[in-house]
């Protein structure tokens, strides 16, 4: 018998939705809208219901499996309680009870859990990449946000009330930019692929950069490719965003391994894609602010999970985890 378990991202827009197995394969998969109607047990109806089509559908592929549980990463969830709380992206308001009413459809299956988006990209990473074998180490997110799941001798810390792990909200400028959560300088308002944007715009300032590829794009058309691919045909500008947005990453690094001493930070996103352009200078600069103790012990290293899965993948790792109590 072939065990399986299910992935549900939850994301702003869509909903990814995933089979996978021990090895972290995922067999097949689909996504639904997430919708801004606001009602959560509308929406739960229609998630389990795309899950149990496509439990239907891996049982088809290969009728000899076994669902062992559903792993649900969203943001703002909370492990402990099962809930989505005051999601600032999500049209559902205040506390919803996502594990509770999914149980509802799912009452044979024991492993039903949920955490934040990073959290469960740090599990995934855990079981199925990187950082098998590991018992300390830091995953960091780069996105729209820059989240992170911490693990501490082999467990994730949620802390008190379930929403430990927060280094993209460490203030790396007192002052500085506005963060999406309201607070000033924090490391997310620099790192993120907004972060970028924002340095990107303020560079071009600076130089009056008129001739900079960027220069023709307005700040909702600019993307983290965009600079990308401006940076690898020589721009100026793009490779000083990267430059730059390696050097604040570095900092905040820094920081998270003065207060863990993890054995590697691994980080995972968009931003990567760009290989050493982002790497070398994050390297640098937190080798730069750590500690003597520290210095030249600490791994960078890239994530190993597969881009386009990471979400569901990571995901559904947490039901295994649910497993192992």
């Amino acid at each position: 018998m072939k065990k399986v378990s299910v992935g549900v991202d939850i994301g702003g827009t869509n909903t990814a939705i995933g089979v996978v197995d021990e090895l972290g394969h995922v067999l097949t998969k689909d996504n639904i809208s997430t919708p801004d109607h606001g009602n959560i047990n509308q929406y739960i109806d229609e998630l389990a219901g795309a899950i149990k089509t496509l439990i239907t559908n891996a049982k088809l592929m290969n009728e000899n499996i076994e669902i062992v549980g559903i792993g649900v990463g969203a943001p703002n969830g909370n492990y402990y309680t099962g809930t989505i709380e005051y999601a600032p992206n999500l049209s559902f308001k205040g506390v919803v009870q996502v594990v509770r009413l999914l149980r509802g459809h799912f009452p044979d299956l024991n492993a039903i859990a949920l955490t934040n988006d990073a959290n469960a990209a740090a599990i995934g990473e855990m079981i199925y990449g990187g950082a098998k074998g590991m018992k300390n180490f830091v995953m960091y997110t780069l996105g729209t946000g820059v989240g992170s799941g911490i693990v501490v001798n082999g467990d994730l810390v949620y802390g008190h009330d379930g929403f430990a792990g927060e280094c993209g909200h460490t203030t790396l400028i007192p002052g500085g930019r506005i963060c999406g959560c309201g607070a000033h300088g924090h490391l997310e308002a620099y790192c993120s692929a907004p972060g970028m944007k924002r340095t990107a715009f303020e560079l071009l300032a600076k130089y009056n950069a008129v001739d900079s590829p960027l220069a023709k794009y307005s700040y909702n058309e600019l993307t983290s490719k965009m600079i990308y691919d401006a940076a690898m045909d020589g721009d100026k500008v793009a490779n000083e965003v990267f430059e730059l947005t390696g050097k604040y990453l570095g900092q905040g690094i820094a920081d998270t391994i003065h207060h863990l001493s993890p054995e590697a930070i691994f980080l995972f996103g968009g931003p990567l894609a760009a290989g050493d352009l982002i790497l070398k200078p994050t390297k640098e600069a937190m080798e730069a602010h750590l500690l003597p103790i520290f210095k030249n012990k600490i791994k960078v290293l890239p994530s190993k999970l597969e881009a386009g899965d990471a979400a569901i993948v990571g995901a559904s790792a947490l039901a295994w985890k649910e497993l192992e109590k």
